[in-house]
């Protein structure tokens, strides 16, 4: 499956529109990544923890709408955008919605 940000794929033609599909998911952080994150916080750097946390959330998400544009018959999904969302009680949880549109490529 050919994902891409842009609204083409460069030489090929888009012979089918099939419809926008999304992926969402939402993580919770644990205490141990935010004491983790606390202590980088002060020395500074990066937080493994957390970017591990995003990264992880982000391919679940586009792996959900990558099920969700096979589902429609789609080869690719083009003008795919990313949303990163605190969300919670105090921003205890991370959401990673990504939607784009489900295309048939000759």
């Amino acid at each position: 499956m050919i994902v891409s940000t842009t609204p083409t794929i460069q030489n090929r033609t888009i012979s089918a529109y099939k419809g926008i599909v999304c992926g969402e998911v939402i993580i919770g952080a644990h205490i141990g990544k935010d004491i983790l994150a606390s202590f980088t916080n002060i020395v500074g750097g990066r937080s493994d923890a957390y970017e591990k946390t995003i990264r992880e959330t982000r391919d679940g998400a586009l792996d959900e709408m990558m099920r969700d544009a096979e589902r429609l018959g789609a080869n690719a999904i083009v003008g795919v955008k990313f949303d990163y969302q605190v969300i919670g009680q105090s921003g205890s949880m991370m959401m990673v919605a990504v939607s784009g549109t489900a295309v048939i490529l000759d």
